[in-house]
């Protein structure tokens, strides 16, 4: 993974636009927690950013992260997307980030990060209005639905204003996954979510993609009774596709599987929510 020492402020595309800062409230326990969603507009902002995903990433799940800048996760991407943030309303602590990589930008830098972990050639009739999803974290005292929810309809959001109908993106599985009976080491459980999710939750072959690091899901059990981690459950849901079997991250200790989500293919419930159609 690379890094940029340097990284200039954020200015936005001007066919790119979010945006303004959007209060929101969601459940945490008995308590209602106001979260505040904003889009980054300056490097301090992103910073913030940074520092949760590499808190979450290497801290956390044992990533390995090169850096110039310690406790930040910054990658050669960054200079280049739109950074959403979701802030505890009360302590102004940013709890939950997503970052997007609009079609303009990804081909200034020429390509998805997606395309240094899978072969994209089937999706190329798609990228015009195709953005990515990418380092999407909360912090692990926040991970409620109420700050995925809060992203979400931020993402929906951003999508209906720029006439963007398409997200792509890794989903993590990590190496060491937790379980109701352990930890798991190794890919097994990566295995056993793939098999399951390719059942009922697989693309047509018009949109599948190859990984360029196979995790070599033939040689590991793929039988267990493991749940997908909760972010993948979710967009599932919402209607999200798998695109093929997952690559091997070793920076990031884990298993990534291609997914894809179309906003026509949402649920109507789920139009109505985000978009209100």
């Amino acid at each position: 993974m690379s890094d940029l020492s340097v990284i200039d402020p954020i200015r936005l595309p001007t066919s790119v636009q979010p945006s303004a800062a959007q209060p929101a409230a969601a459940a945490s326990g008995s308590a209602r927690q106001e979260l505040t969603v904003i889009w980054a507009r300056h490097l301090d902002e992103v910073r913030e950013a940074q520092r949760l995903r590499f808190e979450v990433f290497a801290n956390e799940m044992g990533a390995r992260l090169p850096t110039k800048l310690a406790g930040h996760d910054i990658d050669l991407f960054d200079d280049y997307c739109e950074h959403l943030l979701v802030r505890d309303a009360l302590t102004q602590t940013v709890i939950g980030t997503y970052r997007v990589l609009t079609p303009i930008q990804a081909q200034r830098v020429g390509g998805f990060y997606s395309d240094t972990e899978f072969d994209l050639t089937r999706l190329r009739f798609l990228r015009e209005h195709m953005v990515e999803l990418g380092r999407s974290c909360v912090h692990r005292e926040h991970r409620h639905g109420g700050v995925i929810l809060a992203l979400w309809s931020a993402l929906a959001d951003f999508m209906a204003r720029n006439r963007l109908d398409t997200m792509i993106g890794c989903a993590s599985i990590p190496m060491q996954h937790e379980h109701s009976v352990g930890t798991l080491h190794g890919g097994h459980a990566a295995a056993s979510i793939w098999r399951q999710v390719s059942q009922k939750h697989l693309a047509s072959v018009e949109f599948h993609v190859r990984p360029r690091l196979p995790l070599p899901v033939d040689q590991l059990d793929d039988s267990l009774p493991i749940e997908p981690p909760a972010l993948i459950k979710g967009y599932l849901r919402l209607g999200a596709k798998v695109l093929g079997p997952p690559a091997w991250d070793p920076d990031f200790n884990a298993a990534d599987l291609p997914m894809m989500m179309r906003l026509a293919d949402l649920p109507a419930r789920y139009r109505k929510h985000f978009l209100g159609t």
